[in-house]
């Protein structure tokens, strides 16, 4: 039995692969450290799961709109507008399965065969497939390692083209751990103004911003761009509520509501009640969500200091998401591979420290590394990579 060609050049994600590895190893008994997942080792806030069970108590549990919920759409345009600066009407706004789901539909109903996705690299692992599976055509913009891999203006605007239909930006950015100042990403912005390109500005980790790092919504840099843009964005990171799926994207009407349709077909509407958790997330006290990015901070900054601590390694100062991507090229010798899997695998199977091997984000010279973890695990997987690598 053959699966389709679709299928078939889809590649797994490399993220839930290391975790799964991870995962089945600790089952065995062994003690492995997991860099992998971009997950938060916090757990959900109480007042959160207390709106959940509430919400079940209620039942609230049927089919709502294959949107969203009215409630939570109105909860979301009410934040943008507080929190971003940008005016959405809840019509504007389509609730997904999470942030992946959002992206997934845009694809679908943007990209047609032959069109070109102009992609940043690195790039987190989903977007290449994402935009292969809408028939789409990834033209890959390599950032520099010595730009704390970020793109010029001029770079992007020289890669654009007839074909060019949309251009993806995530800062901050999963993998780098990097995120563009308000002052660059007001110069790429004024450069594509008249351009007749759609941006994706995926904007997950805007609340996970470290130092002096100042956040901003792409689509308010320059007038008209509001028209031309999709803000996605989820509560995953900030609320630590991966496993609740519950993702969002605002931007042209005409997008949002085919996406609205996409979703009709795809999976009726998110989870009912973690659609109810979610207002409460959204206009609740925020205590908590400067909580966790203060403790983020400080892991940053240890993981980076220590990482470049050790010989052969060197690795970006993180200024926003979680994670540290790490040069380790300098160390395949030590280890006697020639890649970032087979690095990663010979880590795990020799330290029980697992890694995300680089070339799943478009740079096999490199691995990343979460820091979503305690400071305690955090110290004994790079003891162990330190030992290792002696």
């Amino acid at each position: 039995m053959k699966i389709s060609k679709r299928a078939a050049g889809i590649t797994a994600s490399a993220t839930l692969a290391v975790s799964a590895k991870a995962k089945q190893m600790k089952a065995q008994g062994l003690d492995v450290v997991s860099f992998g997942a971009g997950e938060p080792d916090f757990d959900t806030p109480a007042f959160i799961k207390d709106a959940a069970k509430q919400a079940l108590d209620a039942g609230l549990t049927k089919y709502a709109p294959a949107s969203g919920s009215p409630d939570l759409k109105k909860a979301v345009s009410e934040k943008l507008r507080r929190q971003n600066g940008l005016d959405y009407d809840p019509s504007q706004v389509v609730i997904s399965c999470g942030g992946k789901h959002a992206l997934y539909g845009a694809f679908q109903v943007l990209l047609d065969p032959g069109d070109e996705v102009l992609l940043p690299s690195p790039y987190w692992v989903s977007y290449p497939e994402q935009i292969k599976l809408a028939g789409g055509t990834v033209v890959e913009l390599r950032g520099r390692e010595d730009n704390d891999f970020k793109l010029s203006p001029d770079q992007i605007l020289k890669a654009i083209n007839q074909r060019t239909k949309i251009l993806v930006l995530n800062s901050p950015n999963n993998p780098g751990g990097f995120a563009y100042t308000p002052a660059e990403l007001k110069s790429i912005a004024q450069g594509l103004v008249d351009k007749d390109i759609i941006i994706f500005s995926d904007e997950i980790y805007e609340n996970l911003t470290y130092g002096h790092q100042e956040f901003v919504s792409f689509a308010t840099l320059a007038d008209g761009l509001i028209d031309k843009t999709v803000t996605f964005n989820g509560l995953a990171k900030t609320y630590s509520m991966t496993g609740w799926r519950i993702g969002y994207a605002a931007g042209p009407q005409e997008i949002i509501s085919a996406m609205g349709s996409l979703q009709s077909h795809e999976t009726s509407n998110p989870v009912t009640f973690c659609m109810s958790a979610a207002i409460t997330a959204l206009q609740g006290d925020q205590t908590c969500v400067q909580q966790m990015r203060d403790e983020f901070a400080k892991r940053a900054d240890h993981m980076f200091k220590r990482l470049n601590a050790i010989e052969g390694i060197t690795c970006i100062k993180p200024t926003g998401a979680f994670y540290c991507f790490a040069n380790v090229s300098a160390c395949y010798d030590r280890l006697g591979v020639t890649g970032s899997l087979a690095f990663s695998d010979a880590v795990l199977d020799k330290a029980n420290v697992a890694l995300v091997p680089g070339v799943a984000f478009g740079w096999d010279t490199h691995v990343r590394l979460s820091f979503a973890t305690s400071m305690e695990q955090i110290d004994k997987g790079l003891d162990r990579l330190e030992k290792l690598l002696a």
